[in-house]
Formats: structure tokens, C-alpha cells, sequence
């Protein structure tokens, strides 16, 4: 029985879907965007425009995967003599653009109702929200109360709240709520309390997640987010997962970063707690070793999303695409003649487009593997055809979306 590993890079968009405009999205492309920026913004040693290099990526079909999507080549090639993996690009029909949805869908559950959000205004919290979290956190009031990037954020308020004991709580264009405070002067327990206090108060307004955001330093411009110990309380999918399902089949799911979060810990065999792309890398590895067969082995590498995406940082992203391109030799190594890799993302997070938001993007679904060869599958018009072909291959119960699809 084989294992399947999926590497899931978290808002690798490539490509603006057919529904985009009503995100205001038309025309973000996170791939696209990123090769085009790289010529004509980089230089490499001996002065030559310096070219977004992918070749493992290419090789597994992402060039091929983005003509599909945006019925377009490449303007430049990211490296790859020949294609080996069957690819494809993917379009979502959950309702909104975030994380839990890209997610569940991918794992057979898409979201086919509204997330609550809080509104882009200061005070952007509902009134007697603030009062019940402050009420029953027993806290002398809280900080942010606005939209927000939480790298800035802490800058801002760090020192506020270190002198007066109010968390810091903000949120994003997503369905979160997100509480920020210092690890000594606050204590992390006594965040992870808050946090979990805030997931129940939170329920009323169908908030998808908290997120415990602890930070360290001593003044204004030293703060650093803690991201090993961040922590995502979520509510958990309305219907059986394919993690589920693999989990009540007696197989594994070994969970890398915060897949464990996201699945509110449900249908998870073992947690592998990582922060960093070489961190989060080094754990799937690890993770694939240890796996036994009829495993499920699912990483996301978050910081494509909240380190690179959010911060609009393209030379960054693209950097962290070919440190991650550079190591996938590594996992193809480990692989068993009937494992199957799969590369895959969320949704888009275009570091050149408007605002910090995430984009309402098609996402890249290449498969690799021994027995797998080049095949150009069809355009997938639901994230949940890829959980439903896992489950088929790892001869799990089916899923109540999705069709399979013929990969071989």
C-alpha cells in the first residue's frame, strides 16, 4: 500500500479565476507575476537580468499547469528540459478565499456557505464582542481593534501592551480573529487561554479561526513573532475529510506546520510542529520516513503566504519557491515505486497585487511519482476531485465531493 505526500504551498496562485472580479482579483497571477518581476527587478552576478529558476517544479508540469489556467506560455521558462508528472490547475467553489476553505475543499469538503468577517474600519469589532472578551478574559481592555498586518501591528502597540497588560487583538481580510501578545510579559499559556476563550465568543458571528500570535523583544522595532509558537484554533470541517477517512481506515495521516490546526486536529495520526521553509521541509522528510504504508503525509509551508504573500514581498517568494524547488530531489528519493507526490496550494496570495489580502486564484495540482508519466489531466472545477482521487488511491471510503480522476 503506498503513501501519499502532499506539499502544499500555501497561496501558490497561478492565476486569476473565472469568478475573481467579484474579489476584485481579475487579473492577479501570484506565478506569473513573480517570473515576470524577477528580469526585471534582479540582476545576477555578472549583471544579466536574473530569472525565476524552478526546474523541479517545471519537471513535475507547473509551466503546463499555468498555460492551462491562463491559456498563456510563460514569458520565461523556469528551467525544465522535459516534463515528468501528470499536472493540472484547479478552480475552487467554496465561497470565500481563505485558508480553511482551500483546505477542506482540497480534502473533500468544500465551503458552500458564507464565513462571518469583520469589517475594514477602525473599531472593527462588534461592541458587545470587545465587552465579553474583556468581561470574561478578566483584562484591563484590549489594543488593534482594526484590520491589519500583525509583523506591523506589533510594532506599533508592543510596547502598549507590554506596559499595560491589554492584548493586542486584530484581524485580516480573513475570517479570523487574531490576538498578538508578548511571551513573557503576557505568558503564552495565558494567551492560549485567551485564544480559546475568544474561539467560543466568536462562534455567533461564524468566525472561521483564532490565532495566537506570540512575540518576543524589548522595544518598538525588535518585536519578532514567535511563529514556532503560534497556534490556530479552528472549527472543525462540517463533514468527513479525507484525512478522516484514511484515520477510520486504520491508515496514518502525519501532519506537517499547521495542517493539524486547520483540521482542528481531527483525522491527525501525529503532529509534526514546524516553523520555517527549511524547518517545515526537514519535518516532511522526516515525516515520510517514519510513515507506514497507507499513510498520508500533508505539509504546508506557510510562509509563501504570510511571510512572503501578505508582505507583498516578490523577491522574497520567489526565493522561497527555489529553496523549496531546490530540495524536492530530497523527497523524490524517499518516494516507493507506488508513492505519490502531490504539489498543490490554497488559493493566491499575488505579491504584486493590490492590498495584502489573498487572491481568488486557480491553484497548481501536479502529481509525481515512479509510475507516474507526463499527462495533462483536464481542468479540475473543484479542489475536491484531487481528495477524492486520494482517497480512491489509498482504497479509502469515498468522499461526499469530488470525482476521481485518472492520473496514470
Amino acid at each position: 500500500m503506498a503513501k501519499v505526500i502532499i506539499a502544499l504551498l500555501d497561496s501558490f496562485g497561478i492565476g486569476y479565476t473565472h469568478d475573481a472580479a467579484a474579489f476584485g482579483d481579475k487579473g492577479a497571477d501570484t506565478l506569473g507575476h513573480i517570473a515576470d518581476w524577477f528580469p526585471k527587478n534582479l540582476q545576477d552576478a555578472a549583471g544579466k537580468p536574473r530569472y525565476l529558476t524552478l526546474p523541479h517544479l517545471a519537471e513535475m508540469g507547473l509551466e503546463k499547469a499555468h498555460e492551462l489556467s491562463m491559456h498563456t506560455e510563460l514569458v520565461h521558462p523556469l528551467g525544465a528540459a522535459r516534463v515528468s508528472g501528470a499536472y493540472t490547475c484547479a478552480e475552487e467553489v467554496s465561497h470565500g478565499k481563505d485558508t480553511l476553505s482551500g483546505h477542506w475543499e482540497i480534502a473533500g469538503v468544500p465551503v458552500l456557505f458564507d464565513w462571518g468577517y469583520f469589517p475594514d474600519k477602525p473599531h472593527c469589532f462588534p461592541p458587545e464582542l470587545v465587552q465579553q472578551i474583556i468581561t470574561q478574559g478578566k483584562l484591563p481592555g484590549i489594543l488593534g481593534e482594526k484590520h491589519a498586518s500583525g509583523t506591523v501591528i506589533i510594532q506599533e502597540l508592543g510596547e502598549e501592551h507590554m506596559r499595560t497588560g491589554k492584548p493586542i487583538v486584530y484581524t485580516s481580510g480573513d475570517s479570523v480573529l487574531q490576538i498578538a501578545c508578548h511571551e513573557e510579559t503576557f505568558g503564552l499559556e495565558n494567551l492560549y487561554a485567551l485564544c480559546r476563550l475568544c474561539y467560543q465568543l466568536v462562534q455567533p458571528y461564524k468566525i472561521a479561526r483564532v490565532i495566537a500570535r506570540p512575540f518576543i523583544g524589548k522595544k518598538a522595532g525588535e518585536f519578532v513573532r514567535t511563529a514556532n509558537h503560534r497556534h490556530d484554533f479552528a472549527v472543525p470541517a462540517h463533514e468527513p475529510t479525507l484525512l478522516d477517512n484514511i484515520v477510520a481506515a486504520k491508515g496514518s495521516v502525519y501532519a506537517i506546520g499547521k495542517i493539524a490546526d486547520i483540521f482542528a486536529h481531527r483525522g491527525i495520526t501525529k503532529h509534526y510542529p514546524a516553523a520555517g521553509l527549511d524547518k517545515i521541509f526537514d519535518a516532511t522528510l522526516q515525516a515520510v520516513r517514519e510513515a507506514p504504508e497507507r499513510s498520508l503525509v500533508f505539509a504546508n509551508f506557510v510562509d509563501f503566504d504570510s511571510s512572503y504573500g501578505h508582505r507583498r514581498d516578490v523577491k522574497g517568494y520567489g526565493e522561497g519557491l527555489e529553496y523549496v524547488d531546490g530540495r524536492l530531489s530530497e523527497l523524490w528519493k524517499l518516494m516507493r515505486p507506488d508513492d505519490i507526490l502531490l504539489v498543490t496550494a490554497d488559493h493566491g496570495c499575488d505579491p504584486t497585487w493590490k492590498g495584502t489580502d489573498h487572491t481568488r486564484e486557480k491553484i497548481p495540482v501536479l502529481f509525481y511519482g515512479p509510475k507516474l508519466h507526463a499527462k495533462s489531466l483536464a481542468p479540475l472545477h473543484t479542489f475536491s476531485d484531487i481528495g477524492q482521487t486520494l482517497a480512491a488511491y489509498l482504497q479509502v471510503k469515498p468522499l461526499g465531493h469530488g470525482q476521481v480522476i485518472d492520473i496514470f
